[in-house]
């Protein structure tokens, strides 16, 4: 069974899925009021979310318990890997053996379309407008804060001798600074902050300087999440189809890298099209005249490893379905004319307004 896999690649804190882009074309004389666009293909997009934990040891660690009474603390510098959501989505690319003409006759009301840049059609005689997808996360901002800790550094805790000590004056340094914040938030303090706007830079300085203090304890964990791709052109049922390898020392690794564990795909027909013989297939596409379009067919599919399931949905697959016409003869009428929404990535009708 033939399939095509594709390795997209990282995308570093870019966009999980960027805005499709639209075009209006008009009908006119110049173009014989006709208009050229392609019907799709399906293309699933397994987005896997990976984020990569970069952890540095505080240089007091072995005294976090002691002094400051806490034990999940990093102890040694390390980078590891989390797989975090793995989802699906159709995304549509032109398939250039089904292109077809938007044909108007001369006379009808300011004909137009909307399509994609690659020529997918979004609508007919009706404004299109995209839908916004949500950013990637932004990278954890810890990172900016590692250089922080020397500023905060007293000449009590960098004169004094050993590490032991050291480790004494900084804790004894971040319960005054507790102790300050609790000051000036119960107006306790000598001098306080002259308004409200103050105290609150005072406040966030204290938070930070206690902050940094805190991570020569604990350490720090720095996140960065990052998106990986692996496309597929699906043409018939899949079991055990391997998209991608995870390993938690390298991250996403290619399907055939033994050093990572599976994650599969299962996709089975839930809907399909009769299949057509040849004669059959030639006589049905000669009878599509007017405005033609998907009809697609339907997938159960489910992403999952050893460990668990990421993705159990079903998903439209224009390669199971078939492709219909609307009559030329719903565009004449000049008075009213019809208005058709698709959905650009199956090319399927999304709604006909009359």
């Amino acid at each position: 069974m033939k399939n095509i896999i594709v390795i997209v690649g990282l995308l570093l804190a870019l966009p999980g899925w960027a805005q499709t882009k639209v075009v209006k074309a008009n009908a006119v004389k110049a173009n014989d009021y006709g208009v050229t666009y392609s019907l799709p293909k399906t293309q699933l997009v397994v987005d896997a979310e990976v984020t990569k934990v970069s952890c540095k040891a505080g240089p007091y660690y072995p005294y976090a318990e002691k002094y400051l009474g806490v034990k999940n603390v990093v102890t040694e510098d390390e980078v590891y890997y989390e797989l975090g959501k793995v989802t699906l989505v159709n995304r549509g690319i032109p398939d250039k053996e089904n292109t077809y003409i938007v044909s108007f006759k001369a006379g009808t009301v300011a004909p137009y379309v909307y399509l994609t840049e690659d020529g997918l059609l979004c609508s007919i005689n009706a404004e299109y407008t995209p839908e916004e997808t949500d950013d990637a996360e932004t990278r954890n901002r810890k990172r900016e804060r590692m250089s922080e800790a020397t500023s905060v550094l007293s000449e009590e805790l960098l004169m004094a001798g050993s590490t032991a000590k050291q480790a004494e004056v900084a804790a004894k340094q971040i319960y005054r600074i507790r102790e300050s914040r609790l000051n000036i938030l119960t107006g306790d303090a000598d001098n306080l902050p002259p308004d409200g706007e103050a105290m609150k830079l005072v406040i966030e300085e204290l938070e930070a300087q206690e902050e940094a203090l805190t991570n020569l304890f604990t350490g720090i964990k720095t996140r960065e999440t990052d998106h990986y791709e692996v496309t597929l052109i699906p043409e018939g049922d899949l079991e055990k189809e391997v998209m991608f390898r995870f390993s938690e020392k390298l991250g996403i690794v290619d399907a055939d890298d033994l050093g990572g564990e599976p994650v599969y795909m299962d996709l089975t027909a839930t809907e399909r099209a009769p299949q057509l013989d040849p004669k059959e297939a030639e006589k049905k596409e000669k009878s599509l005249k007017g405005i033609v379009y998907n009809v697609p067919g339907k997938a159960a599919v489910e992403l999952y490893s050893a460990r668990k399931t990421y993705f159990k949905g079903e998903a439209q697959i224009t390669e199971f379905g078939t492709r219909e016409a609307l009559a030329p003869v719903m565009f004449e009428d000049k008075k009213a004319p019809v208005k058709v929404y698709f959905y650009p990535e199956t090319g399927a009708i999304k709604q006909i307004i009359q």
